[in-house]
Parts: C-alpha cells; sequence; structure tokens
C-alpha cells in the first residue's frame, strides 16, 4: 500500500479538478498498480523515479517513486495540464543535498516554467525596482506616472562570505551562491537569483544572508546543524528517513497520514499550505520548550498566526490532559483561530468551558466574561478591590454613551483637552483600574507613567469627578465595561489563587490593554511554557502602548524576531512599508522596533488611482473589480495567469469605517459589480467582500483595492486625541498601523484610491 508524501508547489487547480486529483490519489494509496491510474515512467527523464499519472483526459501527476522497504513513497510534485507535466517530469529531479541532508526537488529550467504558468506557476512579476503606478481618473488606464523611487541598495552580505562558504556551510548550490554574490543590487539578487533558484530553501537562506544574517544564522534559522545526516545505504531510503525527522526537509515535505487529511490538503491548495510547511525557524518557536514567558514579534505576513496555532497543538498533542488557552483580541479573529486549529488537525479538543482539557479558543474579552460568569456571586470582594464597592451584578455590558453621560454631568470643571471620552478611557484602563483606584484620596497620588499629559491636583479632582460619575451610572444600572471584566477577572483569580491553564497562547498581543495582561498573567502560574505572546507594534490597531514587564510578564532574554514575509510581494510589502515611516515604534518591552521586513515573492506594482471626485473614484474601484475577476469562460488556471483571482471571494475591497463600506456596496451594485458585505459574520462565497480595514485584520486575499484612502479619511480627525502631543502622535500611529494591516493583505494584487487630497500617510 503506497504511501504518499506531499511536497510544497503550487497546484492552480479549479474546484472540479481539485475532486478529480483527489480520487487519483485516494485511489493510489490503495495500490499504484489499479486500472486507470497509468503510473508511467518517462523516457530521457533526469531523474528515473520520476512517474507521471493519469488525473483525467487532460490533466497528468507528476511523481518520484522511492523504494523503501516493501512498500512504495510516491513524492507528489504537482498537477498539470498532459503535455506541460510530461515536459515538467522530463526535467526535475529529486535529491539528497549532500552537505546538510536535506531532501530537494529541483526547479524546472526557466523556460518549461514559463510554458508552466498557466497551469500551476504565479502569473508574470514586475521587477522589483519598479515605483506604484499613479493614475488619474481621465486616462487611468493608458497614461501612468511613476513616483520617484529611491536609488538601488547593494544587498548587505555579511563579512568574508564567498561561495565556498556558502555550499561547504549551508549546502546551497556553488554555482548559485556565486551567482547571488555577484548581483549588484537587492532587486537585482531577487529577481536574477531568488526568483529562478532551483531550490526554495536555498533562495530563502540566501535571502536572510542578503539582509544581513550571519551564516550561523542562517544554520540556527534552518535547523541545519540540529539533525545529523541520515545514514543508510541508498538514497530513497535517506530521503524518507529525512522527511520523517528533519526539520527543514519538513518544510518542504510532509508524508500524509489518511484520506481525510488528504483530502484537506487538495481542498486548500497552497492557500493552506501552512498547515503543512513550516519553515524551520518557525517550527523551533512552535515547538521548542520555554522556561517562561516567551515573546515572538515579526511583520504582517511573517507567520506569527501559524506558530501560535501549530504551538498550541504541539502542547495539546504532548499533554492531552492539559487546559490551553490560545487566545487573541477580537471576537472574530478567534472564531478565524478556532478554525484554524480544526483545519489543522481534527483530533485536538476544543472545549466549551475553562476547565476542560483542550485548546479553549476564545477573544480575550470572552474569557473576562467567562471567568467573571464562574466567579458568580463570589465576584463582589474582587469588585470591591478594583471598583471601590461590593457588588455582584456584572455581567451585562456598559453601554458606550456612558463616558458622555458621565462628561455632561460631572465635567464642569475637566479642561476642554481633558473632556473626551478618548482621554478618559484611556485614564481609566491605564491608571485606575491596573492600580485598583477607588477613590479620589488615592487616584491623586497614583503614579500616571506613560500617560503624557501632567496633572495637579486639581485637574486629577476634576478627572475623578467624571470617573466616579461613570461608575455609580453603571452600578445603578448594574453593568461593567470590558476593561472591568478583565480587572475584576483577575483581582478574583488572584484572590483565590486560581490558575484555568498549564499554557496560554495569545496572538496581536500588542493590541491587550493593562486589564488583559493582567488577567492573562492571572491565568496560568509562572513557569515552563506559560505564557506565548505573539505581537507586532505595527498592527497595534486597539489600545495605548504597554510594557508587559510593568505588568508581570517578564520575557527578557526569551524573545525573537520574525523577519521573512510569505504572505505578500516584495512590491507590495515596501509600498506598505513606507506607510511605516517617519514615526517611532516600540515593542511590548518598550524597545525601538525596526521594520526591515522581506519578501521573496514578487508580483505587479501597487495601482495608485487618484480623482478628483467620490464618483469617479467609485468608476475607476468598479473598473478594478472587473478586471480581477474571474472570466467565466477561462479555467482557474488561465484566470490567474491572465492576472485575475481565481475565485471572486479572493477580492477584498476594504474602507476605513463601515458607513462608507455600505455607501460602496450600494454604488458598485449601481455600477453592476455585486460585492458583498461583510461584518461581524464569516466571509461569504461567490462574490467580492466590502469589509473595514478592522475587519479585515488577519484575514488574506490574492486581491485588494483599498478604497478612500483620502486625508480626513484615514487618517481621521483626532481631535479626540489633543489632551497632549503623545496621545496625539500615539493615535496617529493607529492610523499608519490600520492601513499598514490593510496594505498587507494582498498577496499578489494590490490597488489604492482616492479622491481629493490623498492621505498624508502616502508619502
Amino acid at each position: 500500500m503506497p504511501t504518499l508524501i506531499w511536497s510544497k508547489v503550487k497546484d492552480g487547480l479549479d474546484a472540479s479538478m481539485k475532486r478529480k486529483a483527489y480520487a487519483f490519489f485516494e485511489k493510489l494509496q490503495e495500490s499504484d498498480e489499479l486500472p486507470g491510474l497509468h503510473i508511467e515512467p518517462i523516457v530521457g527523464s533526469v531523474d528515473p523515479r520520476v512517474r507521471t499519472g493519469r488525473v483525467d483526459d487532460n490533466y497528468r501527476c507528476v511523481l518520484f517513486k522511492l523504494t523503501a522497504g516493501d512498500e512504495p513513497f510516491y513524492v507528489i510534485h504537482g498537477v498539470w495540464k498532459h503535455d506541460v507535466a510530461n515536459r515538467l517530469a522530463e526535467r526535475v529531479r529529486l535529491s539528497m543535498n549532500p552537505i546538510n541532508g536535506v531532501p530537494e526537488v529541483e526547479r524546472v529550467l526557466d523556460e518549461i516554467r514559463a510554458e508552466a504558468a498557466g497551469a500551476s506557476i504565479s502569473p508574470p512579476i514586475s521587477p522589483v525596482a519598479a515605483p506604484p503606478l499613479v493614475t488619474h481618473a481621465a486616462h487611468a488606464d493608458t497614461t501612468p506616472h511613476p513616483v520617484p523611487v529611491a536609488a538601488p541598495k547593494a544587498p548587505r552580505w555579511g563579512p568574508g562570505l564567498t561561495s565556498d562558504a556558502l555550499h561547504e556551510q549551508l549546502g546551497i548550490d556553488r554555482a548559485l551562491a556565486e551567482a547571488a554574490l555577484a548581483a549588484p543590487t537587492e532587486d537585482a539578487l531577487v529577481d536574477d537569483v531568488i526568483n529562478v533558484a532551483r531550490v526554495g530553501w536555498q533562495a530563502d537562506a540566501l535571502l536572510e544572508l542578503a539582509t544581513g544574517s550571519t551564516l550561523a544564522d542562517v544554520r540556527t534559522m534552518f535547523r541545519l546543524g540540529d539533525t545529523p545526516i541520515v545514514e543508510a545505504a541508498d538514497e530513497d531510503t535517506r530521503i524518507i528517513e529525512s522527511i520523517k525527522v528533519h526539520p527543514a526537509a519538513q518544510a518542504s515535505f510532509h508524508l500524509i497520514d489518511d484520506n481525510a487529511e488528504l483530502r484537506r490538503i487538495i481542498e486548500q491548495g497552497d492557500l493552506g499550505a501552512w498547515r503543512l510547511f513550516l519553515h524551520p525557524e518557525q517550527r523551533t518557536y512552535a515547538e521548542k520548550d520555554r522556561n517562561g514567558a516567551f515573546r515572538l514579534s515579526g511583520g504582517a505576513g511573517t507567520g506569527k498566526t501559524v506558530v501560535a496555532i501549530h504551538r498550541a497543538r504541539h502542547l495539546a498533542r504532548r499533554d492531552p490532559s492539559a487546559r490551553l488557552l490560545l487566545t487573541t483580541f477580537t471576537r472574530n479573529f478567534a472564531d478565524d483561530l478556532a478554525a484554524a486549529v480544526r483545519r489543522l488537525d481534527e483530533t485536538i479538543a476544543l472545549p466549551g468551558r475553562l476547565d476542560e482539557p483542550g485548546v479553549y479558543v476564545k477573544g480575550i474579552d470572552q474569557v473576562a466574561w467567562a471567568v467573571v460568569q464562574r466567579a458568580g456571586d463570589d465576584i463582589a470582594d474582587a469588585t470591591a478591590d478594583v471598583l471601590g464597592h461590593s457588588r455582584t451584578d456584572v455581567l451585562a455590558s456598559t453601554p458606550s454613551t456612558l463616558w458622555s453621560e458621565a462628561i455632561d454631568a460631572a465635567g464642569a470643571d475637566l479642561p476642554r483637552q481633558l473632556a473626551t471620552t478618548a482621554f478618559l478611557e484611556a485614564e481609566y484602563e491605564q491608571v485606575v483600574l491596573p492600580h485598583r483606584v477607588a477613590n479620589a484620596a488615592a487616584y491623586v497620588r497614583v503614579r500616571r507613567s506613560g500617560r503624557g499629559v501632567a496633572l495637579d491636583r486639581a485637574k486629577r479632582l476634576a478627572v475623578w469627578a467624571v470617573i466616579e460619575d461613570y461608575r455609580s451610572r453603571a452600578r445603578a444600572s448594574g453593568t461593567t465595561d470590558f476593561a472591568e471584566k478583565a480587572a475584576l477577572a483577575a483581582a478574583w483569580l488572584t484572590r483565590r489563587s486560581v490558575q484555568l491553564f498549564e499554557h496560554v497562547i495569545v496572538d496581536e498581543g500588542q493590541d491587550f490593554s493593562v486589564p488583559h495582561l493582567q488577567l492573562l498573567r492571572a491565568l496560568v502560574a509562572e513557569g515552563p511554557n506559560d505564557l506565548f505572546v505573539c505581537e507586532d507594534s505595527h498592527q497595534r490597531i486597539y489600545g495605548q502602548k504597554i510594557v508587559m514587564s510593568q505588568w508581570g510578564i517578564n520575557v527578557r532574554g526569551r524573545a525573537r524576531r520574525l523577519t521573512l514575509n510569505y504572505r505578500t510581494t516584495q512590491q507590495n510589502l515596501g509600498w506598505a512599508m513606507t506607510i511605516l515611516s517617519g514615526a517611532q515604534w516600540t515593542d511590548l518591552e518598550g524597545a525601538p522596533e525596526e521594520h526591515s521586513y522581506h519578501s521573496a515573492r514578487t508580483g505587479p506594482r501597487p495601482r495608485l488611482v487618484a480623482v478628483g471626485t467620490l464618483g469617479e473614484e467609485l468608476d475607476a474601484a468598479a473598473d478594478i473589480l472587473r478586471n480581477w475577476l474571474p472570466d467565466p469562460s477561462l479555467s482557474h488556471a488561465d484566470n490567474v495567469a491572465a492576472g485575475r483571482a481565481a475565485a471572486a471571494e479572493d477580492i477584498a475591497i476594504l474602507v476605513r469605517d463601515r458607513y462608507k463600506r455600505q455607501t460602496l456596496v450600494a454604488a458598485l451594485g449601481d455600477r453592476g459589480v455585486d460585492v458583498r458585505s461583510v461584518d461581524r459574520e464569516a466571509p461569504g462565497r461567490s462574490k467580492p467582500l466590502a469589509m473595514t480595514m478592522h475587519r479585515a485584520k488577519g484575514l488574506e486575499f490574492t486581491h485588494v483595492l483599498l478604497f478612500g484612502v483620502a486625508e480626513g479619511a484615514i487618517p481621521r480627525s483626532l481631535r479626540d486625541y489633543e489632551s497632549s502631543p503623545e496621545d496625539f502622535a500615539d493615535a496617529m500611529l493607529r492610523e499608519r498601523a490600520l492601513l499598514y494591516v490593510a496594505a498587507t493583505r494582498a498577496r499578489d494584487v494590490l490597488a489604492v484610491t482616492w479622491s481629493g487630497e490623498r492621505s498624508r500617510l502616502l508619502t
């Protein structure tokens, strides 16, 4: 009975072909001699182990047949149209790298890759150095206006690097290494070397070295020295055993366990590759034991969420009786995480209660609510500690208008710049609740480090009068807000010395508030593998800057950073990173945060469309979407090759707020383009999706249109943050982060439109 090994390659198959491919592989798992499979060698192939198999009259599968023991192993290379598959099979080779023991599938020659592009390989690329295209309404499709770009930069090779060192210490092909070191610019390196490298991991390794990593860094990153080279008499056995144990091999090959897993792999295609192929560095973070809390940072698309999901699975499989929490800031993203855990491993328990074994996946505010509910009437003492009075009716939610009511009722003595909901909410969450301030005397004395605006005694008393009125109104209506529930939950757990979880894993940690951090610390006892926090300060679109160590979460010496972007192209990433420039960023340890991310993927330049009126912008958006929508007369692969989306739901239109979203959906409908509005619900299928930039966080699409990126829309009016220059600057950081998040949702194609004056965030 053959064993199948999936290799990392884009499939480019439409839904009907996926069904046929699954049927082919299902039969192959039973026997490679079944009639209809037609598993055949290719005469004159460079690798005698290569085979092709009949998927249907027009498509064939390219495989490698390995023999180890009594049963064969088949490495699945991909499915292509008949003639292309045969030509690919003639020129592709599976071998074992003699230096590091990693199996490698050498990529096809350039002329064959171009021929196969319509079946399984990405559409033609544009040069990395090319600037965005800026067009205007009157000639949006005919007259591009390039914007100036910086002078090309040379690769940042470390001192003394030679092709011999790259080959002998890492196993990189000597000719490839020579070509890389000879590249005069980063752009030439990516275009002429990285994108034509025959072996994928070697391209990634060269990119790391060219951006400042050392040979030792790369050996560690790819775990090339962790696993000894498998000793076996024949190469087939060495390849199979290496795939089973070598982290670098597992970044490109995956043993298929059963038919259910096979079906998931085929249905998800390359968009589901995260399930199978962890970069060796990601695998280290997902599986290595830690002596305490750990922080993993990295830009959008670097794989932090993938690591978090795989770590949850790793810890759950190692100890099925353990209670794990996988949490994030928003409920929608928590639902996405739960679905991802199911896709990764259907055997992992996802309990609905706090005290059950398995992976409990909820948003942090849902966790706080569940803890407070569990406490029941016993919450009264914690309420007295946090809010200054004992009460048990704390589960209902305080309406968002209550701060405004309290300002109107008790804010007569407040200076104008302090009489805003934004200032008071931040003061309450960052000072009052964390320090459990219960009365005016305590508030006058409390330290307010990091708040920017200074308050003398009179101003503090004026602020406290509003806070006291806010609490009084909430007490009268039997409600608490989200921050209060988190503070209450943390206080109750601490009072009762209850730890509900053995492990807590956090995604999007940069968005958490101080009460959230206190709750995290109270949910799990300090010790090995207690807290694992993924964060990116460049994606902080909620709340204020915080430093974890100030609130009991110390990761000193246990923090690492991911820099290689797996999602978007270098063109889109480079444009998105310009949004971050000109601002100072700090991470959750209070240290300066860099944004030197890079991607080995290339694609078309972002298209920037400037128009005069909203009507013209809507017309331009409709034209862009029509050009992106799949042509029903073309196949899945031919649509992709033409630069269109493979499916309508792979297209997203992102706007600053829900009001603009509703206007956009109606206006596009009037122009004959039907799109689906997405709010809290899960994204649907068969139509392009319109959503806010906030809602799109954590999602990805092949084509993204950022609509309405005009001054006054993003950044929006920030009058509520004028209490201090620090508050205003922090609010502006969140606006930059939001636009950066939106731009990095695009995997392949990005367009940006605005009417009137463009946003100041577009450099």
